[in-house]
């Protein structure tokens, strides 16, 4: 039975891969460094310790990793008023809080995006506590990030839901033990359920029909 759920931010609760992928370009450029050859979805769900190990490469040897990363953060920040719940994000959400399941985030981003995008969405009345790439040694797809939201809830990692829409946000919950829920449709590893609407995890966690794996769809 499960108890809690665990939301990834990016990409599930809300659709701000372009805004970062913009903010990339922009704050590259501050350093003379053009990235438009990037796919728009090039890093997605991975972490910023791995991008710039991926592109630093192409930047002066005076830029640091530190003066990188503030560029884009700051970038992203400025523009995060724009950010809007994903369809059924909030209500999933509510819902949830009404009957008392407790809830948190677990994101690959830094506590400054973090912070920033949960306040902009609205979302900070109904978590017990969010996790950051800042808060562990390992970013996803390593299991630390839900080991801890597990152990910080107390619960059984089984008992916690996590709700992801990349491949290595559900090899982490799913190397933590927890069940998996992805969102968007398309056949994923490590997913326990796919769902087309946030709203279906409300009838994941509540209904007795679709708690086991596989059910979210018949």
């Amino acid at each position: 039975m499960i108890s809690a759920v665990a939301w990834d931010i990016d990409g599930t609760l809300v659709d701000s891969e372009p805004l970062h992928h913009q903010a990339l370009l922009d704050a590259s450029a501050k350093f003379n460094v053009d990235l438009g050859d990037l796919l728009p979805l090039a890093f997605r769900g991975v972490h910023m310790e791995d991008v710039w190990s991926k592109l630093r490469s192409r930047f002066p040897a005076t830029v640091t990793r530190a003066e990188w990363l503030d560029a884009i953060e700051s970038r992203y920040i400025a523009g995060s008023d724009r950010l809007r719940p994903l369809a059924g994000a909030r209500e999933a959400i509510q819902r949830l809080d009404r009957v008392g399941i407790p809830q948190v985030c677990v994101s690959n981003s830094s506590r400054r995006i973090v912070d920033a995008n949960l306040a902009t969405l609205g979302l900070l009345p109904y978590l017990q506590f969010s996790i950051s790439l800042d808060d562990v040694a390992n970013g996803k797809p390593h299991p630390e990030p839900y080991t801890m939201a597990a152990q910080r809830l107390g619960v059984e990692p089984q008992r916690l839901l996590a709700v992801e829409d990349s491949q290595s946000g559900l090899a982490s919950a799913s190397a933590a033990g927890l069940r998996t829920v992805a969102i968007g449709g398309e056949p994923a590893d490590h997913a326990d359920w796919l769902i087309d609407s946030l709203t279906e995890v409300v009838d994941i966690v509540l209904s007795p029909a679709r708690s086991q794996p596989g059910k979210a769809r018949e």
